[in-house]
């Protein structure tokens, strides 16, 4: 079972928001979903683009209703009356996995028009912490100068980039691992996680 890395104030719910955009890799979405709703005394908030809802029936079969399902409460991405568009609600941070140029161009530039970009403006100006799960490939310098951007306004930009030193085997071993390095960042500990062992021989040299 995932677990938190940290103690936390008993009774008080830790809330997540996740999003989830119209880019290929929708699957790292619903897992980190997955993977939250077994951390205890964890609240997930899920908002789900117009676009994500179709890349999920290419990609996964999944329907929206199943994945709002795996999340605590879902909105609708027009709906700018959500708890979760003020900062007053208060999250430990927040998702956006996968995350397309389009959206991250609209947090970049807080071009807060739905939301999904709203919501992610709000954790930026609440000093919480925001993933930025970008999926594109090869990037033009645009494109660059916005995950720069969302850098420079306090988002942590993470590229869908596969931990090869894992060793995959297949697609979920890379969404398992892409979904426990999100976890990771925001301080919650996922036992599946394979993390760096390090050169492991070449160290038994350096002490032989």
């Amino acid at each position: 079972m995932v677990r938190m890395a940290s103690p936390r104030r008993r009774g008080a719910p830790r809330r997540y928001v996740v999003g989830i955009s119209g880019a290929s890799g929708v699957a790292c979405g619903v897992r980190l979903l997955e993977k939250l709703r077994g951390v205890p005394g964890v609240e997930t908030h899920l908002v789900l683009s117009r676009n994500a809802e179709r890349v999920l029936r290419i990609e996964t079969g999944l329907t929206p209703r199943a994945v709002r399902a795996l999340a605590t409460r879902s909105y609708d991405p027009d709906d700018l009356a959500a708890p979760i568009a003020g900062g007053s609600f208060r999250t430990a941070g927040m998702v956006i996995a996968p995350c397309s140029i389009k959206t991250l161009s609209a947090v970049a530039n807080c071009h807060a028009a739905d939301l999904l970009a709203r919501s992610a403006d709000v954790t930026l100006k609440e000093r919480r912490p925001l993933v930025l799960l970008v999926r594109e490939t090869p990037l033009h310098v645009g494109q660059i100068r916005q995950m720069l951007l969302a850098a420079e306004a306090g988002a942590i930009v993470m590229p869908l980039v596969p931990a090869f030193y894992a060793r995959p085997t297949s697609i979920d071993d890379i969404v398992d691992q892409t979904a426990g390095r999100i976890l990771d960042l925001l301080g919650i500990n996922d036992p599946a996680y394979r993390r760096w062992p390090g050169d492991r021989l070449q160290s038994a040299r350096n002490i032989g």
